[in-house]
């Protein structure tokens, strides 16, 4: 069938459910609107291609759709644009100030004429105790030369300077665009004198003891050595430290750390430095085409050899191999000359090897860095997926960081989406507020209104941090000012989630005083408010904005038990008979690893689909909107495997072991084919996550932590502990098995039946298959875990976090012997399957009590 006139029958179906069939109306004036969502469906397409739709065939429901005239669709648009207008012509109540006046030109000084060391005064701190200070130059974590450190002193009263020079083993003119100068603050103290570290350090922080003396960690501060426009920085400055340390941090020196000081300023630790003046003109780095001057003059004494000449052959499988390991792989001196010494043949043959040879780069030789800056010209533009590791802080170069950020032009709107988490996060490494990374993300927030409310949610969710509130809040602001009419409904949001905030604490707050139904009264009655019940109906979902929750349920809505109190939001469908929406809001816990881990699972799901494989995930949405709060979707029709074996069992201890109860609840809503059509959704899905939770390293797997819909599809929930991190009791692990696979499982997979080697044998298959396909793709979840380490999530601090996921994946070994791993782990799962009964039932016990 021709594919225009499947939407044409769509569409002529629609008018005669309304009556109008008889009508003299042309069908380009209607589309279909997906019921209660703004999501359209128009166009010269096979219905099967739209999202909706093919949702609906995979999920066997029906299609909502409603018949929508094209004119009330442009009368939107165009009232969206009257909105825009009238804002941008609106004259500002007051007139903006004066400019200065324009100073005559200053004559300036290029940095690579001045060959003198480059130094420092540290000129004081403000604190009472006896310190020293540590300083280095870092171009990403890479040292530029040995950390210097001043001597003990102790200032005597406020207006005493110290006045010590500190001299860098490093010319001002090999000096990196992007250096910066980290500095750490220690209190000295007499180990004889004292058992206690003074009040102003943290004592759980690594110390240095020598010659007698204790180093306590007080603070660190950054700042980078020339300005936003390239001016190497001079005068006196005042840093104000920050006093919590990441741990196993070398010297206690922060180079991933910001480089804004601590805007506390009152009980923050000040470090007042002066920088030199090297010249009585400004001292300015090169501009962009004076460097690639440079690498032209350089060019012909450079000591690059080609892998053509004598020997190319062995130099050839030598990069081949380096170029294959994985981005947490290290490399050795003689490794990273070699890659620089063959970096024309690495553009022509291994061009994904940038990143490698970015770190092979001496940054702290002016000519290397201008003849990559040459060799960056020509190179070839990665795949985006390949680029997002150049956004990491190990490559901080201007130019390498505007080039990562051409390469991701290349994604579409739904692949971008994909990533904007990490996108976000890398925002962290800009030392400057205005970067090619954060036009680009406004760029592309501004032309997509789904990528700019997420935009909005992952900027405004970290705006209580002090180090990142200046420069989310300024982006912010640029794009609440470019799309006003969307700001309209952000606000609305923001007053909903507001008003679930206060819910919140009114219920944690009755829940001490009256009994669970008197609370539940006092929060319905309180919903029902009109100030409570307007501003909870009719928005967007911060979640999905193309789904309207429009006309609250409130007799459905409730708090649920644990600790937080969760709020249990319900909305009708405007559809008749359609499902109702769910939300659950949460107030005290912290959502950001839960949607780390979700969209992981999202982006296996799409890497599964690429390769042909449907496993049938449930990546249900979730949402950190603020510090320590944020939304869940609810995933109908579903209940938790504890509830389905309390439910079919008199008894809670014996409720874990009744490998028919979760069979015999797929048989109560599955009848003939349709029971064929769940198990076999639960097959997959079961094999998804199985694959997924072992190389997420997922822990704190009980049977409430996961669960099945009715149609089949089985789902993990609650990611609290990801990377290994399995819980234990009197330092015993209460999970031993890399994964979930109990015997009631494998007995829906059977269809019931022990014999049914053929089904279970299908079953391994998808998992081995799945695995491998993940596996594959290993160096894609290394990035964005490592684009992560920004975050500052409890299990995600520094790269050894990240160092299982490399275990999982058995990255480094051959594909034969990375099988023969996943199998063992396979065996071991069955194997500890007794023990995951023995937990689950512990669980339910206290579950049951607890009820």
């Amino acid at each position: 069938m021709n594919p225009i006139k499947v939407n044409e029958l769509a569409i002529r179906k629609q008018l005669t459910l309304h009556g109008r069939e008889d009508e003299e109306l042309e069908l380009g004036d209607y589309v279909l609107q997906v019921s209660g969502r703004l999501e359209y469906i128009f166009g010269d397409h096979p219905l099967i291609q739209f999202q909706y739709i093919r949702s609906c065939v995979m999920n066997r429901s029906v299609p909502h759709l409603t018949l929508v005239e094209c004119e009330t669709i442009k009368k939107m648009f165009e009232q969206e644009m009257t909105a825009i207008e009238s804002a941008t012509r609106r004259l500002p109540s007051k007139l903006p100030l004066p400019l200065p006046p324009k100073t005559r030109s200053i004559s300036t000084r290029s940095v690579w004429d001045i060959s003198s060391p480059f130094k420092i005064v540290l000129m004081k701190v403000n604190t009472e105790e006896s310190v020293k200070v540590r300083a280095g130059l870092f171009h990403g974590t890479e040292p530029l030369c040995e950390p210097v450190e001043s001597p003990e002193r102790m200032l005597r009263s406020s207006d005493q300077v110290w006045n010590e020079i500190l001299q860098f083993d490093i010319n001002v003119c090999d000096l990196p665009r992007m250096a910066r100068l980290c500095f750490a603050v220690y209190a000295v103290v007499d180990k004889v004198k004292t058992k206690k570290p003074p009040k102003t350090t943290n004592s759980r922080y690594q110390t240095i003891r020598k010659a007698g003396k204790v180093h306590f960690p007080v603070a660190w501060v950054n700042t980078m050595v020339f300005d936003f426009k390239g001016h190497l920085k001079t005068g006196d400055i005042i840093l104000h430290g920050w006093s919590s340390f990441p741990d196993e941090l070398e010297d206690m020196l922060n180079p991933m750390g910001t480089v804004q000081t601590n805007p506390y300023t009152e009980n923050a630790t000040a470090l007042y430095i002066q920088f030199q003046e090297y010249s009585r003109s400004s001292v300015n780095y090169p501009a962009f085409d004076k460097i690639l001057e440079k690498a032209a003059q350089i060019a012909s004494n450079s000591d690059n050899i080609s892998m053509s000449g004598r020997g190319g052959k062995k130099f050839f499988f030598e990069l081949k191999e380096i170029m294959e390991r994985d981005p947490l792989s290290q490399l050795c001196e003689n490794e990273m000359d070699l890659i620089w010494k063959l970096r024309y043949d690495c553009r022509e043959t291994f061009p994904q090897s940038l990143p490698k040879l970015l770190l092979s780069v001496k940054w702290n030789k002016l000519e290397d860095v201008a003849q990559l800056q040459a060799l960056l010209q020509i190179w070839s533009k990665l795949p985006p997926r390949e680029a997002l590791e150049l956004l990491d802080f190990n490559y901080p170069d201007q130019y390498v960081r505007e080039y990562a950020v051409n390469c991701l032009k290349q994604m579409s709107d739904e692949e971008l989406s994909q990533y904007l988490l990490q996108l976000v996060q890398v925002l962290k490494y800009e030392p400057f507020l205005d970067c090619a990374l954060s036009r680009f993300l406004l760029e592309r927030a501004l032309a997509n209104r789904r990528i700019g409310q997420f935009l909005f949610w992952h900027l405004r969710s970290e705006m209580h941090v002090p180090a990142t509130s200046v420069q989310f809040g300024l982006i912010l602001e640029a794009y609440c000012r470019g799309n006003i009419e969307h700001m309209k409904v952000l606000s609305k949001q923001v007053e909903a989630l507001n008003k679930m905030r206060t819910l919140n604490k009114l219920i944690k707050l009755n829940a001490t005083k009256l009994s669970r139904a008197k609370a539940k009264d006092a929060m319905l009655s309180c919903i029902k408010e009109s100030a409570y019940k307007n501003a909870l109906s009719n928005l967007q979902s911060p979640l999905n904005p193309s789904v309207t929750l429009s006309e609250l349920n409130i007799e459905k809505c409730k708090y649920m038990d644990s600790k937080m109190k969760p709020l249990w939001v319900v909305y009708n469908n405007k559809v008749t008979g359609g499902d109702s929406v769910g939300i659950i809001f949460k107030n005290g816990d912290d959502l950001r690893q839960d949607m780390l881990t979700l969209q992981l699972l999202r982006l296996m799901d799409m890497l599964w689909k690429e390769s042909g494989l449907d496993l049938r995930i449930v990546p249900y949405g979730c949402l950190a909107t603020g510090d320590r709060s944020g939304l869940i979707e609810v995933v109908s029709m579903s209940e938790t495997i504890a509830d389905i074996q309390l439910n079919s069992s008199n008894v809670a201890a014996a409720a874990a072991f009744n490998k028919d109860a979760l069979l015999n609840w797929l048989k109560e809503y599955n009848v003939g084919e349709n029971l064929d059509r769940a198990i076999e959704e639960f097959t997959l899905s079961c094999a998804g996550y199985c694959v997924a939770t072992y190389v997420l390293g997922i822990g704190d797997r009980h049977n409430d932590n996961i669960m099945v819909r009715k149609t089949g599809q089985l789902f993990h929930i609650d990611f609290g502990h990801i990377l290994g991190n399995f819980k234990s009791k009197f330092k015993i692990k209460r999970e031993r098995g890399p994964f979930i696979l109990t015997y009631d499982f494998i007995h829906v997979i059977q269809q019931g039946k022990t014999g049914n080697t053929e089904k279970f044998g299908r079953f391994r298959q998808c998992c081995e298959d799945a695995y491998l396909i993940l596996r594959r793709n290993g160096n894609l979840f290394i990035t964005l875990f490592a684009l992560m380490l920004t975050a500052g999530l409890p299990e995600l601090t520094s790269v050894k976090d990240i160092q299982y996921l490399k275990d999982s994946l058995a990255l480094g070994k051959t594909e034969e012997d990375a099988l023969k791993q996943f199998r063992q782990k396979f065996d071991e799962a069955l194997r500890e399957s007794w023990t995951t009964k023995v937990n689950w039932m512990a669980h339910t016990m206290r579950k049951d009590y607890r009820s």
